[in-house]
């Protein structure tokens, strides 16, 4: 079965889900034979591998522009800053970062050694009041961790969530009063506490003042970013505005690796020189046998079940096990630690991981944008971000917001 994919396998490295490759199957766009024994729809790799080329090569004219200019100088307050990447973004979209908090002392370093005229707030969110910021700044935005709640009363309240990151994020937004709120997690939290966390922050969101936009999932690889990574963003509109948030309209070209690390239309030349970490031994000896785009089933099979251990007689497809990440494709979703097992993600080439500058690259930072730290804590706050580009587009459906509402209020 090593020519063959599961379809579970088969939807997560397209990135489609699995009733979009059941209606493929149908309509003949990728067609599924059936396993003998089990009668399970597999895919054959080669005609996925085909797909991804169809997919990911094509010259496609992209005639998709968010691009909206800001009429005033609007601000963000920026919370759980870590290395910028969210900052940077809004900050490309024409909105001025006036203070940013962060705990982690190297993301600080790093906000600091890049932009010396921002506010950096180092250290525990808990410690600072924002009250001074009331009705000065017209974003609050935070990536807080999400953590669960206590579910006091059947409608989750602001003291319910005491404790948690997203009640300080709360307490913030009551402080400052901003026109718009954005929070930013991972697609879990849709699903974490059965739904319930993400209801009871719209429940808080509601109480202290604010009307939440349809909760989104946003594909990265939808907004000029050559990864597949998914952000959920959570945006709160001041009730006392009548105007609906609108999520930037998703771009019709599909970057991929070679547009992150060589020159072309993302960056004017290819990726600069620099540190990165390396595989044990033997794990390269291993990862020399994945062809691009494989992964742990192109091994013999004897060397499988040997990598894979216990994982080997488990379900699910594992398949950024042991992966190699091919040129033109977009890379999987970046990690904290790049040599980690099961989150593997090879150079197309060469036997290693990406380097510092190539993770910045797939996260679309700018290659002037340095980390401070040492190699681990650049590859946590690279791995930790928001990619630039999304942050970017989201930045434009705030202006957009902004320059409607600023003009709505003017006296006529």
């Amino acid at each position: 079965m090593k020519d063959y994919l599961t379809l579970s396998e088969a939807s997560e490295i397209i990135g489609k889900s699995k009733e979009t490759l059941r209606r493929w199957d149908k309509e003949g766009i990728l067609n599924a034979v059936r396993e003998p024994v089990s009668n399970y729809r597999v895919y054959r790799k080669s005609d996925v591998q085909n797909l991804l080329g169809s997919l990911f090569n094509d010259v496609i004219e992209d005639d998709v522009s968010n691009c909206v200019e800001p009429e005033n100088e609007y601000s963000v307050l920026e919370l759980f800053a870590g290395a910028g990447g969210l900052a940077i973004g809004l900050e490309k979209a024409g909105l001025k970062c006036v203070a940013l908090n962060e705990i982690d002392k190297w993301a600080c370093e790093t906000l600091r050694k890049n932009r010396p005229n921002w506010n950096v707030l180092e250290g525990d969110i808990r410690e600072f009041n924002f009250s001074d910021y009331k009705n000065k700044v017209d974003v609050v935005t935070g990536g807080f961790p999400c953590q669960a709640f206590s579910y006091a009363g059947k409608k989750l309240g602001l003291n319910d969530a005491r404790g948690t990151l997203f009640y300080e994020f709360a307490r913030v937004v009551q402080e400052v009063k901003p026109a718009i709120c954005i929070g930013e997690n991972v697609r879990g939290l849709i699903s974490h506490e059965k739904g319930k966390t993400l209801n009871g922050m719209i429940s808080i969101l509601n109480e202290i003042g604010y009307n939440v936009a349809p909760v989104q999932v946003m594909k990265a690889i939808n907004y000029r970013v050559p990864q597949k990574r998914e952000r959920l963003i959570l945006v709160g509109v001041r009730k006392d505005i009548d105007i609906e948030f609108e999520y930037p309209k998703p771009h019709r070209k599909i970057y991929n690796l070679a547009d992150a690390l060589k020159k072309g239309e993302l960056y004017e030349c290819d990726v600069p020189k620099s540190k990165g970490a390396n595989y044990p031994d033997y794990k390269k000896k291993v990862l020399d046998l994945v062809p691009q785009k494989g992964y742990w089933r192109d091994l013999p099979l004897d060397i499988q079940k040997d990598y894979m251990g216990g994982s080997f007689y488990l379900g699910g497809g594992k398949t950024g096990m042991a992966r190699r990440i091919g040129w033109d494709e977009p890379s999987l979703t970046l990690t904290c630690s790049p040599a980690q097992k099961q989150t593997e993600r090879c150079h197309p080439d060469e036997t290693r991981p990406f380097t510092v500058r190539e993770y910045a690259r797939i996260q679309t930072f700018p290659d002037d944008w340095q980390f401070a730290g040492s190699l681990a804590q650049q590859y946590k706050q690279i791995g930790n971000a928001v990619p630039v580009n999304l942050a970017k587009e989201v930045g434009h459906s705030v202006v957009k917001l902004l320059n409607e509402f600023y003009k709505s209020s003017k006296p006529r």
